[in-house]
């Protein structure tokens, strides 16, 4: 389920200091060179980041939102981007900080860090998940789940199948994307210890779920993410995007965070890499659960959806993409002698 408090973001946070008009800023006059660029999606995924790392220094870029019209960077180095919530905002503005001349990209580490809905099976609220694979879910056909056939399980199949459970040709060429394993191996390792949050609410709520990893306290963990503008809930839907998964990643991926903007980053990312202008390699994605993309047994479907908001995910979740995400950006500033040359160990 994608988490639908984004509609609701601002509420008790200090999102004013990055609203539009606090951006107002003059360009770079020569490329800013960040060693890490932080990639959110809206206010608050952006706001620890913005207090805890000093991130004062602003950049405007043309082509980025007009609801976060600027770059933000501090002294050693590290920046931060919202792009806007769904595919659209996403693309455009990735494209446009990596097309800028403002800016020169071509050994800076990107880190997409934003919240996510968590299938109980691989995770909890509040679990923080670095991904190896991106899938894209909104590319399918979809027939009205009362129309499609018995033996289907819902109304999706892959564009040019024959049936559910068949592998498309990924005529689109944006389907599904593989991470670098080493940076993911590497941003891992350094978060793995890391201890997360919690709230009484989602500390309460996971002990519905009987069984682990759901009803266990969080952790960071390595399994795939899954984007797709629908916010989708429930049982049905979250099983196809398990078996999704699988069929575009040849069985190797692992279904376990939804959310809405990563392929559409990636692909942006991908042509500034064509173009010379990013290192598509040192992309990592990390993504914490904010609510559980079905409902435990019992509990309804639809007030799985419509009352999101009671699983108390939500802060847990921003706490912990800092916390999972910060031991590697911390990791590439201490030792930019290394990281510049390429992953350590690699």
């Amino acid at each position: 389920m994608f988490d639908i408090s984004r509609l609701a973001a601002c509420i008790g946070l200090s999102c004013a200091a990055i609203g539009s008009s606090a951006w107002a800023a003059t360009p770079a006059s020569t490329p800013v060179t960040p060693k890490v660029m932080l990639i959110t999606m809206f206010a608050p995924e952006a706001q620890n980041w913005i207090d805890r790392l000093g991130l004062t220094q602003e950049v405007k870029v043309p082509g980025l939102s007009a609801e976060y019209p600027a770059v933000r960077c501090n002294t050693q180095q590290v920046c931060l981007m919202v792009t806007g919530m769904g595919q659209t905002n996403a693309a455009a503005s990735t494209l446009a900080l990596g097309l800028s001349s403002q800016f020169d990209l071509r050994k800076t580490y990107f880190v997409v860090a934003g919240i996510a809905g968590i299938n109980p099976h691989q995770g909890t609220i509040g679990t923080a998940a670095w991904a190896h694979y991106l899938v894209e879910f909104g590319t399918q056909w979809e027939l009205d789940s009362r129309d499609a056939p018995k033996d289907w399980p819902t109304g999706y199949i892959g564009i040019n199948t024959k049936g559910p459970n068949e592998k498309p040709p990924l005529d689109y060429k944006t389907e599904v994307f593989e991470l670098n394993p080493a940076l993911q191996a590497k941003a891992l390792a350094l978060s793995k210890n890391v201890v997360l949050s919690e709230s009484k609410e989602s500390t309460a709520w996971r002990q519905h779920y009987p069984y682990a990893p759901a009803n266990q306290a969080p952790k960071v963990t390595g399994c795939d993410t899954l984007a797709g503008n629908t916010w989708f809930s429930g049982t049905r839907l979250s099983e196809r995007a398990e078996v999704w998964t699988k069929l575009l990643t040849d069985n190797k991926g692992v279904y376990c965070t939804t959310q809405q903007e990563d392929n559409s980053t990636y692909e942006a990312l991908l042509r500034a890499s064509h173009a010379g202008k990013v290192d598509i390699s040192r992309l990592a994605v990390v993504r914490a659960g904010s609510d559980f993309d079905r409902p435990y047994p019992g509990y309804s479907e639809v007030d799985n959806l419509l009352k999101y908001a009671d699983q108390g995910g939500f802060v847990p979740a921003l706490e912990n993409l800092y916390r999972a995400g910060n031991p590697l950006v911390q990791n590439i500033v201490e030792h930019w002698s290394v990281w510049e040359k390429g992953i350590p160990g690699v």
